[in-house]
């Protein structure tokens, strides 16, 4: 007997798109929640990071922890959310490698749909990343010295950032034959971008050669914004720098990452 199946349709309208894009976005949200053991990196990642650097070298740096807090959360903000963004390539590919984008291709959604939908997803993680870190920093002694309305501001921005930079984890994740791979890869690539940056240390007391860098580095903008947000200062020449980073990734590797995805899963 043969069994009659339904095609997917070749055409699916740009409404109909977005509505599979939200589905599968709350698939991913619905995964988070029934395995909460997924966000114990952007959970530890935070903790990490600021007790290391504040208990280690805050008082080298800045002269006492509370000092170095102010600098540090706003910078801790940004590298934490790149780190997390860079992760959906990681799981992309592992996907891709066990099947799961074969069944999607037989189901009658758009094509870009389970791309879109684990991008949206990943914004939970962004939001569990700031919501421990700044609970963490709180416990550590730091104080926000504007207002809420800033303190959203500042968040929104940075989760606008992760959005961007997670297209280069995207189009990494569809070139890579092995998660493995994808997870080393982004890791040369983070590592030198975050601790290049004013982050951790002053620009000032870097090398000649280091700081230019570090002038007009995205990771160093992003915290100069965010720096002025919340503790107070300049923000409209550190945030139009860092939009313009934000813009000219996005401009770049999104197309190569839909290029790469349509490749990788049709």
């Amino acid at each position: 007997m043969t069994t009659l199946t339904t095609a997917p349709p070749r055409y699916v309208s740009p409404a109909r798109g977005l509505r599979h894009g939200l589905t599968l976005a709350w698939r991913g949200v619905l995964k988070i929640r029934k395995n909460p053991e997924q966000l114990a990196d952007v959970v530890l990642m935070p903790i990490v990071f600021l007790a290391m650097f504040v208990y280690l070298f805050g008082g080298a740096i800045s002269g006492d922890t509370g000092a170095y807090l102010t600098m540090v959360v706003p910078g801790v903000m940004v590298m934490n959310i790149m780190q997390v963004s860079l992760t959906i390539g990681v799981h992309m590919n592992t996907d891709v490698t066990k099947g799961l984008y074969d069944r999607f291709r037989s189901m009658p959604i758009a094509r870009s749909a389970p791309l879109f939908g684990a991008v949206l997803a990943d914004v939970v993680r962004y939001l569990v990343c700031l919501v421990v870190l700044l609970v963490v920093a709180t416990v550590m002694g730091y104080r926000i010295s504007t207002d809420p309305a800033s303190l959203v501001a500042a968040s929104a921005l940075v989760v606008l950032f992760g959005l961007c930079f997670c297209w280069i984890s995207v189009f990494v994740g569809m070139l890579m034959r092995s998660p493995g791979a994808v997870q080393g890869l982004m890791f040369v690539f983070i590592m030198p971008l975050s601790f290049g940056s004013n982050v951790f240390v002053p620009s000032e007391t870097m090398p000649g050669w280091l700081r230019a860098w570090t002038d007009i580095s995205p990771v160093s903008l992003l915290s100069d914004a965010l720096r002025g947000l919340l503790n107070g200062g300049a923000v409209a020449g550190p945030l139009l720098g860092a939009l313009a980073w934000m813009a000219a990734v996005l401009a770049v590797f999104f197309p190569l990452a839909m290029r790469s995805y349509r490749k990788r899963v049709t």
